[in-house]
């Protein structure tokens, strides 16, 4: 079934396509933080931008964004639940089509971890879990300290590069927290891949899986929390 897109008009658009519109829908929260953040901004948001603009890759030379979709569902194998991003850009670079799921992010964590989530694992977590580090091309059971959400973020930026038949896929934590709230756990993401995570770059994550795959934790301006 095809999917059929609704232009916005504005932040207040994304907020019937939460889960919980009542409850996500606030001040200071990711999902409305990066709403404001991305509908303002012509094309990327500048701090977005810089980062693109800053790396060498020929893969994402020449980076320009063609659409953006909030609340963006991936289907995964294993169970009905599909992975909810909090928006889709589908962009082009020289090289061609790019996939990034961007995951906003304040003070609320990336969820439960890998262990939590494994805990009396049902055979269809199992299967998921196969199906995911089969996709990021990984071969070793992550750490149970790993935060499930950016495992299968990362896989549904992948899986719809596939579908795009894209040059690259991008995850990237568009982060508003003064804390840096979730960085530790953006560490051990990339860990997984043997990379140290640095702030504002844009990284090769692996090598082996069938889009290549680059991760980013981009900090925010700080001002669209208040809107």
């Amino acid at each position: 079934m095809p999917r059929i897109l609704i232009l916005t008009t504005g932040p207040s658009d994304w907020q019937k396509l939460l889960a919980d519109p009542d409850g996500q829908w606030k001040q200071g929260f990711s999902a409305r933080t990066l709403s404001h953040s991305w509908e303002t901004a012509n094309g990327f948001p500048p701090e977005v931008a810089l980062a693109f603009q800053s790396t060498n890759d020929p893969l994402l030379c020449e980076l320009e964004p063609i659409l953006a979709v909030p609340e963006f569902k991936v289907s995964l194998p294993g169970g009905s639940r599909a992975s909810q991003n909090d928006l889709f850009v589908l962009a082009k670079s020289a090289a061609g089509p790019v996939a990034i799921m961007v995951e906003g992010k304040v003070s609320e964590s990336f969820g439960p971890t890998l262990g939590a989530w494994l805990q009396d694992a049902s055979y269809g977590k199992k299967r998921r879990l196969r199906s995911l580090l089969r996709t990021l091309g990984l071969d070793a059971q992550p750490p149970n300290s790993l935060r499930y959400q950016l495992l299968h973020r990362a896989a549904s930026a992948i899986i719809t590069g596939e579908q795009y038949r894209a040059a690259a896929a991008v995850v990237l934590v568009h982060s508003f927290s003064p804390a840096r709230d979730g960085w530790a756990d953006y560490q051990v993401f990339t860990g997984l891949f043997g990379v140290q995570a640095v702030a504002g770059v844009v990284q090769r994550l692996g090598h082996d899986s069938a889009v290549p795959l680059f991760g980013a934790w981009i900090v925010g301006d700080q001002k669209f929390r208040l809107c």
